[in-house]
């Protein structure tokens, strides 16, 4: 019953399928990346946004890494963005590190009406999911932990 209440907390209504966001954050050497690089290049994107210090993104974060590895190089992969901001970097940095992350991360400012740019609603903390299918829209949102085995059948299922 618990499976059931996640998954269907997953989704997202059909009337909030957009576009990818068209936001531009800065990585942890200073340059600005777009994150429509990043979503809808022919591959689902989950976008992970954490914080160094919450609890749930740190016992969490491993099962992104490893579902980035089994997937980057055929149908999906992984965007971490974290809100520590740009003064906060270093701690963020400690983070990436500590969990020997792979994926790419970048740093949003912690600004409610930028993170609601991602879709599917209001911001409501960390960590937060968002996933887009192959063509770029946002098609789901998970607030709070992701179990991997829904976060694989929702693809497998083409995002139904």
């Amino acid at each position: 019953m618990r499976l059931l209440f996640l998954l269907l907390t997953l989704f997202l209504p059909a009337s909030a399928i957009a576009a990818a966001p068209d936001l531009t954050l800065r990585d942890f050497n200073g340059a600005e990346r777009h994150v429509s690089e990043f979503i809808g290049n022919g591959k689902w994107t989950v976008v992970a946004i954490w914080e160094h210090d919450c609890p749930i993104c740190n016992a969490e974060i491993q099962t992104m890494e490893f579902f980035h590895l089994d997937h980057k190089d055929k149908d999906a992969i992984v965007l971490g963005v974290s809100i520590d901001g740009w003064k906060k970097r270093d701690l963020a940095r400690d983070f990436v590190e500590r969990h020997d992350l792979s994926f790419p991360n970048l740093l949003i400012e912690m600004k409610i009406e930028e993170l609601m740019k991602f879709g599917g609603g209001m911001f409501y903390g960390t960590p937060t999911f968002f996933i887009y299918n192959p063509e770029g829209k946002i098609v789901a949102r998970q607030i709070g932990p992701l179990p991997i085995d829904a976060l694989e059948n929702f693809i497998a299922g083409g995002g139904s």
